[in-house]
């Protein structure tokens, strides 16, 4: 019987602090989640601009393609085929251009940083923020990571746990993109410990296969189809990742054959990244969703191990019982709860993890606690949909904006302008007259009455393109200007015209351009 009405919040992401704070967290540090799995959250981390982090081999691209983005250089970047950043680098906005290093960035409540540094020196000496005053990152911030070892450079250990540090960025931000290099495509064995590192987060994954001008196509065909089946072999998702091929920086293609290609797939990745402000709330809703299902699972897992232990004897022997047999102990609990086997965390890990424990100090199960977070996945989230919603539609344009953002999007090198559809926007005369004597020659067989053919005849005419009738239908509206369900013989070469449009592999457009337009047809301004 559920008591209260649903928690009020006036923003999203007061109401997910909220929730956190009284719901969720009670939970986490009754049952030690923050030592097992991923620090407490902090305010930051809801009220932060969404994050992109750029994980790849070494020279696969990475600093360049964040040059690439924002159409400038920033503090700190250093671009070279060996191993160049070896740091990660935050790249947010700020009013005067600087670095702030790691020991600083973990100090400032402002920053979702705070929680890095569990992770030690080592590690806070290869952190750095880099800030810069930059239209695009008014919108987004972007994370840039060591480039990741291969062979024997692996070996040489980094001082601290680098999966670990990834994971915990990845927990956090709103796309995770692997940059793969055309040219080598081995996936070290740090590179899959790093992708297997990711799991759970395959949603934010999109991958990136740059520098594809400097092969030819049949070799990139190839290089694609590798590609897909070792990341297929380590990202077990039902779903394929979508993996865009270009590429990403501001030098001239070496091979430019596949240069459409490269700019559908640029504009896709890029309107990809440009809606990350407007999910970014939904985004952070779904991530509380995953960590409450892990931390209800966890609490089951440690007040489970709490029983089974003896109060006076044996404790050492039934603790080694217990951790050899967790396997079964999460059997259990999948079904005595109906809990899937996804939402369990990694096996080996755990066990690894209990050593250090000593279980007798864990906590029974207090239903109280397990009680509110299922209130509040059952109740509260729902509300707080609706408010995501709200908040979606009274800030629709919410888009990146700047750096390499601007330059695709209009004039005539936005994407397919002047062509298909986009032909002869530019000219004095009707693009469709170049055809037309070889369209009127049909339009005469298909015996017109005063200058008209019958829907009936065009059809006979127009299904000889072996067109789908719903695309020629299509065609048939945007053709039919006067709506009086035949075609005179403008708006006959017109449907033709269409026709070699989209035979020629182009989309339609929804509405008519008005160069399309036959000139009889247009409305003379009064």
């Amino acid at each position: 019987m559920r008591k209260k009405d649903p928690e009020v919040f006036q923003t999203v992401s007061d109401g997910l602090k909220k929730l956190y704070k009284t719901k969720l967290l009670p939970l986490e540090e009754h049952y030690k989640f923050h030592e097992f799995h991923s620090p407490a959250l902090e305010d930051a981390d809801f009220d932060n601009k969404p994050m992109v982090l750029l994980v790849g081999q070494y020279s696969t691209g990475k600093t360049s393609f964040i040059r690439y983005l924002l159409e400038q250089d920033f503090p700190g970047m250093r671009i070279g085929p060996e191993p160049t950043t070896d740091s990660f680098i935050a790249v947010m906005h700020g009013d005067v251009e600087g670095l702030i290093p790691g020991n600083a960035l973990v100090v400032d409540p402002k920053k979702p940083f705070r929680k890095l540094n569990a992770f030690g020196n080592a590690f806070l000496n290869r952190f750095v923020c880099a800030q810069l005053p930059n239209p695009v990152l008014e919108s987004i911030s972007v994370i840039d990571t060591p480039g990741i070892l291969s062979g024997e450079k692996q070996r040489i250990s980094r001082g601290y746990d680098f999966a670990a540090v990834l994971e915990w960025f990845a927990e956090r931000v709103d796309r995770i993109i692997l940059l793969f290099d055309a040219h080598k495509l081995d996936i070290s064995d740090e590179f899959s410990e790093v992708i297997k590192a990711l799991k759970n987060h395959e949603d934010k994954i999109r991958v990136v296969l740059n520098k594809a001008d400097q092969i030819e196509t049949q070799q990139l065909m190839r290089v694609y189809g590798a590609l897909m089946w070792s990341l297929g072999k380590i990202v077990n998702t039902p779903e394929v990742i979508r993996v865009y091929i270009g590429s990403f920086w501001s030098h001239p293609l070496l091979i430019p054959d596949n240069r459409k290609l490269f700019e559908a797939e640029e504009q896709d990745l890029f309107k990809d990244i440009q809606s990350l402000p407007r999910n970014a709330a939904l985004r952070k809703l779904n991530d509380l969703i995953k960590r409450a299902r892990l931390a209800k699972v966890h609490a089951y897992i440690i007040s489970s191990l709490k029983k089974e232990m003896p109060s006076v004897f044996g404790k050492e022997n039934k603790k080694k019982e217990l951790i050899n047999s967790l396997g079964e102990i999460y059997s259990r609990i999948e079904r005595e709860h109906q809990i899937s086997p996804g939402d369990f965390p990694n096996l080996k890990k755990m066990q690894e993890q209990l050593q250090a424990h000593d279980l007798n100090k864990f906590q029974p199960l207090k239903m109280k606690l397990l009680d509110a977070v299922d209130d509040m996945l059952a109740h509260d989230i729902a509300q707080l949909m609706v408010l995501v919603r709200q908040e979606e539609t009274q800030r629709p344009n919410q888009v990146v904006k700047g750096g390499a953002f601007e330059g695709t999007m209009n004039g005539p090198f936005g994407h397919g302008y002047g062509e298909g559809a986009g032909e002869g926007i530019d000219e004095v005369e009707w693009v469709v007259a170049r055809d037309k004597p070889m369209y009127d020659e049909i339009f005469y067989t298909l015996s017109p009455v005063n200058g008209k053919v019958t829907g009936a005849n065009a059809k006979k005419e127009m299904v000889k393109s072996k067109l789908p009738n719903t695309v020629l239908g299509k065609i048939w509206k945007l053709s039919d200007i006067d709506k009086d369900g035949m075609l005179d013989d403008e708006e006959f070469a017109l449907a033709n015209h269409l026709i070699k449009v989209k035979l020629e592999g182009h989309e339609l457009p929804s509405e008519l351009p008005a160069h399309l337009v036959p000139p009889s047809k247009r409305k003379i301004p009064e």
